[in-house]
């Protein structure tokens, strides 16, 4: 599986980069026909000192394109919540391709 990370207004260390390719490698675990996966980390700009942190991922099956978006305090709170959303997608979706 083919994985890009963008950070959007922010540049991300490599531990974060890391952190975000291991959980993604998991979800091989549940449909191994994953083409590639886009990810988008941004810091949300509402004006005040804290920002949330949202992750964005676009994954790439053979007939389908699964999306999930979570925001929280650290980017890798947010990452953990999108790849489990994503992990029930290709569940769903691998459930629907074998009926």
């Amino acid at each position: 599986m083919e994985v890009q990370i963008q950070s959007i207004h922010f540049d991300a260390d490599s531990k974060l980069v890391s952190f975000t390719e291991k959980k993604l490698e998991k979800l091989e675990t549940y449909y191994d026909r994953i083409v590639n996966a886009e990810v988008f980390l941004k810091l949300e700009n509402n004006g005040s000192q804290i920002k949330n942190k949202i992750a964005e991922i676009k994954m790439h099956v053979p007939g389908a394109t699964l999306f999930a978006e979570e925001k929280s305090k650290v980017f890798e709170e947010s990452i953990d919540l999108a790849t489990e959303s994503l992990r029930r997608q290709l569940k769903k979706h691998k459930e629907k391709i074998r009926k």
